[in-house]
C-alpha cells in the first residue's frame, strides 16, 4: 500500500517537517535552558548574599555569627573560595595623582569586594551555592545554601520541553503526510499518464487540474508538450511509412508483372525475380505495420484446434521444421494472425538462427525455438526494432518480421516474449491464454 510505503514522498516531506520541528525545539529548548539555569543562579547568588551580608552585620554588632552560618579558617574553606578571597585580597595598584592647574587630586580607597561564591554541583544529588565574606584575620563566615529546587525546577522543565516537542511531532507529522496527498495524487496521476503513453496511448494527457501554479504544474505541462511533440512525430513517421509503400506498390506491381514475361530458364531473370519477391514483401510489411500503428487492425476470433492450425501453418512453410504438441487446446483467436506470426517466427529462426528448429504447443502457448547464437541483448531488453536485425551474428534481413509479429499479438491480446534459451538458441513465445498481454 502506498500510504505504508516508507520512501513515499509523503514520509520524506513528513521526516523533513519532523526534522524541522525537532531543530527549532532544540534550539527554543536550549536558549530557555539556558536562561532559566542562569537566571537560578543568580537566585541563588543573591540568596547566598543576603544571608551573608545580613551575618556580617549580626558579627560585627555581637561579634558572634547566626546559628546557620560558619566561621572556619582560611585552610577550611573549599579550594574555590579560598582562591577567589585571595584575589580579592589583593590590593589593587594606587594611581599616580594628577595636577590640573596646579592643584592635587587623590583618588578614594579602592573597591575591595571581599564577597565570594561558588556554585557546586554534583549531579545527581549535590546542589549547594556557597558563599564566604572575611570579617577578620584568618576568620571567615561561610553559607551553604541548598539549590536542588531550582534545579528540580530546571529538570521538570526539560522534561516539559520534551513533552511538548513529542507531542508537536504527534501532530505534525500526520498533517505534514496529510497535507502532501494533493501533492502525491497528482504525481500519482502524472505517473500512470506516463505509463499510458508509454504503453502507446498517445492521446493521454496528464493537464493541469485546479489552479495551482508549482513545479509540478510545470512538470506536467512539460510531459504534456513532449506527449505531443512525440505525438506528431510517430503521425508523420506511420503516414511517411503508408506513403512510401503505397507509392512503391503499384511500381512494384509493374515490375513483377514485366519479371513474368522474361524467360523461366534466364539465371538473371530467375535473380531479378527474387529480388522483386523479397522486395514485395517488404513492401507488404511495410503496409502492414502502418495498419498497425494506425490501430484499424481488428481481431475476428473464432474457435481454433491450436495443434492442428499450427501445423499446418509450419507445413506450408516448406521449411525442415520440427512440430511436437502437449495437450493442445481449442483457443478463441483470429487463425489468420497466428499464422502470420507462426510464419514470422519460423523464417526469423531459419533466417538468423540454426537447426533444429522446433516448434511446440503446450496448451494455448506455441513455442518457436532454434539452435543459433540466440536474440541479441538489444532485443531482449527493448523489443523488436524495425530495420534492425540487432546483431551481425544474427544474418542479414530488414528485421520487420517481429515487429509484425509483434504488432499482430498485441492485436490478439497475446503476449509475445522472447528469450535465450539456457543451452543456447532464441525462443520465441506466444501466450494465446486469454489476458496473456496484461500478466
Amino acid at each position: 500500500m502506498d500510504f505504508l510505503n516508507p520512501r513515499a514522498l509523503r514520509w520524506k516531506i513528513a521526516a523533513l517537517a519532523a526534522a524541522a520541528c525537532c531543530a527549532v525545539a532544540a534550539v527554543v529548548g536550549f536558549l530557555v535552558h539556558d536562561a532559566t539555569r542562569e537566571r537560578g543562579l543568580r537566585v541563588g547568588t543573591d540568596r547566598t548574599l543576603t544571608r551573608l551580608i545580613a551575618a556580617e552585620r549580626e558579627y560585627d554588632r555581637t561579634g558572634k555569627a547566626p546559628a546557620d552560618i560558619d566561621v572556619r579558617s582560611r585552610d577550611e574553606l573549599p579550594e574555590p573560595l579560598a582562591r577567589d578571597l585571595a584575589t580579592f585580597a589583593e590590593p589593587e595598584p594606587e594611581p599616580e595623582p594628577e595636577t590640573e592647574t596646579g592643584a592635587v587630586t587623590e583618588s578614594g580607597p579602592p573597591d575591595t569586594g571581599a564577597y565570594a561564591t561558588w556554585y557546586d554541583a554534583d549531579p545527581p544529588n549535590w546542589f549547594w551555592m556557597w558563599g564566604a565574606v572575611a570579617v577578620a584575620d584568618d576568620r571567615f563566615l561561610v553559607v551553604r545554601d541548598d539549590m536542588s529546587t531550582e534545579v528540580r525546577s530546571l529538570q521538570l522543565l526539560d522534561r516539559s520541553i520534551v513533552k511538548s516537542v513529542l507531542a508537536a511531532l504527534l501532530f505534525v507529522v500526520p498533517l505534514a503526510a496529510l497535507a502532501t496527498e494533493p501533492i502525491n495524487r497528482r504525481l500519482r496521476h502524472g505517473a500512470r499518464t506516463a505509463r499510458r503513453i508509454a504503453d502507446g496511448d498517445l492521446d493521454a494527457r496528464i493537464g493541469t487540474a485546479g489552479r495551482a501554479r508549482d513545479e509540478v504544474t510545470e512538470m506536467a505541462s512539460a510531459v504534456d508538450d513532449m506527449a505531443a511533440a512525440l505525438q506528431r512525430k510517430l503521425e508523420n513517421e506511420r503516414r511517411f511509412t503508408a506513403d512510401v509503400a503505397h507509392e512503391l506498390r503499384t511500381p512494384l506491381m509493374g515490375l513483377v508483372t514485366a519479371a513474368g514475361l522474361l524467360p523461366e530458364d534466364d539465371e538473371a531473370a530467375g535473380l531479378v525475380r527474387d529480388r522483386l519477391r523479397a522486395l514485395n514483401a517488404l513492401v507488404e510489411d511495410l503496409l502492414e505495420i502502418s495498419r498497425l500503428d494506425a490501430g484499424a487492425e481488428r481481431a475476428r476470433l473464432d474457435p481454433v484446434p491450436l495443434g492442428e492450425l499450427v501445423a499446418d501453418v509450419v507445413r506450408r512453410t516448406g521449411t525442415d521444421t520440427r512440430v511436437g504438441t502437449v495437450d493442445a487446446e481449442v483457443v478463441e483467436t483470429d487463425p489468420r494472425r497466428v499464422e502470420r506470426i507462426v510464419v514470422n517466427l519460423v523464417t526469423n529462426a531459419h533466417r538468423h538462427g540454426a537447426a533444429p528448429v522446433e516448434v511446440t504447443v503446450t496448451g494455448a502457448r506455441i513455442t518457436v525455438r532454434d539452435h543459433g547464437p540466440g536474440f541479441p541483448a538489444d532485443l531482449l531488453e527493448r523489443g523488436p526494432q524495425r530495420f534492425r536485425t540487432g546483431a551481425s551474428e544474427r544474418g542479414r534481413g530488414h528485421g520487420l518480421g517481429l515487429t509484425v509479429a509483434q504488432g499482430q499479438s498485441e492485436v490478439l491480446g497475446a503476449r509475445l516474449t522472447f528469450t535465450n534459451a539456457p543451452g543456447g538458441g532464441a525462443v520465441a513465445t506466444l501466450d494465446l491464454t486469454p489476458h496473456a498481454s496484461a500478466a
